[in-house]
């Protein structure tokens, strides 16, 4: 590492351990651990960023480049601007931060501030760009319209969603009314596009809201496939020699129940076998950036199997938030 940023780490971790124990002397043994914990922290947001800002271009390049200049829609929030831009003399850029407002606000509640405020970043981004960026008119074949657009939409929001963000905020809502109701997130957002295709159908035509369910579907698959196939939820398997460690991470930072099964170690060329414990823990596809950042601080070496969980019942994901 850059030996500036080094010592900037380390001032930095300096003073928040005097800030925290003020009459007792700082120790190198206490400040190496959390110089750690800072560069994990730094080297995951910038990580983050970058997502977020390439999800931004991607998505500005989708509506300006494909569905904006060919008065096309698509689903979600982003389709619920897309068709009020139509009907209105509102510019989409406004729509785009109002309509998504309400989301982000919910979603402080329901998956963390934090979160919320990286979402709002992202989407004031976008809006910008959207404003801004001149964007060439690529086609006005409406297939191609349809498929690419969304393909390049979908393509930003599954890279926001991957720096720990949404720029479409209806997946939000999803998820908040699937803990209140007996519905899957899959099913909430089914029912919220039909509402929004059916509208397009009776404001602009039946065969714009045909090709919209063609974007949509083709932005679907895209996130899907940028966020490596993650469906709702997200089962995680943990091995690591600070197991128990990570299991209080789960537990206290973010609030979520966790599993432990004990196993035995079968790597090696020695023939006696080992015990060591398995954590097993189940989050949002929103949460699998903080759990890896999170991880990462105990114990880069540790082992994550990460595998699709259709839908879930009970236990504490859908009672309780994600705390910062």
């Amino acid at each position: 590492m850059n030996p500036f940023l080094s010592k900037l780490l380390v001032d930095i971790a300096r003073k928040r351990l005097e800030h925290k124990h003020p009459n007792k002397p700082v120790r190198k043994r206490e400040i190496v651990p959390l110089v750690r914990n800072l560069q994990v922290e730094l080297s995951h947001a910038i990580k983050k960023y970058i997502f977020i800002i390439v999800g931004v271009f991607s998505a500005g390049f989708g509506l300006k480049g494909f569905l904006l200049p060919n008065r096309f829609i698509d689903g979600g929030a982003t389709g619920i601007s897309l068709l009020l831009e139509n009907i209105t003399s509102i510019k989409l850029e406004f729509l785009l931060v109002a309509i998504n407002l309400p989301f982000i606000i919910l979603a402080s509640k329901t998956i963390n501030l934090k979160f919320a405020v990286h979402s709002i970043i992202a989407i004031i981004l976008l809006a910008f760009v959207v404003h801004y960026v001149d964007y060439p008119t690529v086609t006005e074949d409406k297939l191609l319209i349809a498929v690419f657009g969304g393909f390049f939409l979908g393509l930003g929001i599954g890279m926001s969603m991957r720096g720990g963000s949404v720029i479409d905020g209806t997946e939000v809502l999803a998820i908040y009314l699937s803990r209140k109701l007996s519905l899957t997130v899959g099913d909430v957002l089914l029912i919220i596009n039909i509402v929004i295709f059916s509208f397009g159908a009776y404001i602009l035509s039946v065969e714009v809201a045909l090709y919209a369910i063609l974007t949509y579907l083709s932005a679907a698959k895209t996130v899907d496939f940028v966020v490596d196939g993650v469906e709702e939820y997200v089962g995680v398997t943990i091995i690591s020699e600070k197991h128990e460690a990570i299991r209080l991470m789960i537990i206290e930072k973010l609030q979520r129940a966790c599993t432990i099964y004990s196993g035995k170690g079968g790597f090696g060329k020695q023939k006696e076998s080992y015990d060591k414990d398995i954590i097993y823990t189940v989050i949002t596809r929103l949460e699998i950036a903080k759990l890896k950042t999170e991880v990462d601080k105990i114990d880069k070496k540790a082992f994550l199997v990460m595998g699709i969980v259709k839908d879930i019942k009970g236990g504490m994901i859908k009672r309780k938030p994600l705390k910062d």
